[in-house]
């Protein structure tokens, strides 16, 4: 993974870099999903300096790659959560990594962009997901599973994933969670009561790791679709991430 991640250091110009924050995970398939999700991030605009960084568990740190980015001259970067909710994480933790970096780093200006939240190509690309795996005739249900928040507001919010995905597909859908209710079990009820005669799970996560694990281990016996992933959506929405959030701190030219 350093060896790819190594072919992303070397800024073309000062133009602002991009750093693409990913969570972090004990498990080094996270790691290297992410990883090959900001490749095609930076194969898109090869003119950037773009680079990947985590939050907890996984290296490169955030203040590592900061550091980095100042040190190769960096006057600015955008800081873009590859985080799929505004939970804790992008509204506390990251704010306070890049404050400290402030301090270390007068010179250099970081503006955080927007988490990819339940954008409508996102659920696009979960149900590219679901079809790789399924032809989904009449008669299936679709479990979507998500992380669960302790915030019952960030439940509901991630719970509107299902529902767009039903908008653009006409399955039926229920929400369920790796680590609160409603359960997948509970969540497989529901879709067997509305009329689905086998149900399959698709995980709204962006990479494999011990939550998916638990998901299919709590149910082997039904389909599970693949994470996100690196699917070509992402790298298109974090660019138009990157220029919104250039936007609305850059003047604009006369």
């Amino acid at each position: 993974m350093w060896a790819q991640l190594e072919l992303l250091t070397t800024p073309v110009d000062h133009r602002p870099a991009l750093i693409a924050v990913a969570h972090g995970s004990r498990d080094p398939r996270s790691a290297a999903t992410m990883s090959a999700v900001v490749a095609d991030i930076a194969a898109a605009r090869p003119d950037l300096d773009v680079r990947l960084a985590f939050l907890d568990l996984s290296a490169p740190s955030v203040d590592q790659v900061v550091d980095a980015v100042a040190a190769q001259g960096h006057t600015h970067a955008v800081v873009a959560p590859l985080l799929l909710g505004n939970a804790f994480h992008a509204r506390v933790d990251l704010p306070g990594l890049l404050a400290a970096a402030r301090v270390r780093h007068p010179r250099l200006q970081l503006t955080q962009a927007d988490v990819l939240g339940p954008d409508a190509r996102l659920i696009a690309a979960l149900r590219d997901r679901v079809l790789a795996v399924d032809g989904m005739d009449r008669n299936v249900g679709v479990a979507v599973a998500a992380v669960g928040s302790s915030s019952a507001a960030a439940n509901a919010r991630t719970a509107t994933v299902a529902r767009q995905l039903t908008a653009i597909t006409g399955w039926r859908t229920e929400i369920c969670f790796a680590t609160t209710d409603p359960s997948l079990a509970q969540a497989v009820s529901r879709l067997h009561a509305r009329g689905a005669e086998r149900v399959l799970v698709a995980p709204w996560f962006l990479a494999p790791g011990l939550l998916t694990d638990r998901l299919e281990a709590a149910a082997p016996d039904l389909t599970h679709a693949q994470v996100i992933g690196p699917h070509p959506t992402l790298a298109n929405i974090i660019w138009n991430h990157y220029d919104t959030a250039l936007t609305a701190v850059l003047p604009l030219s006369a």
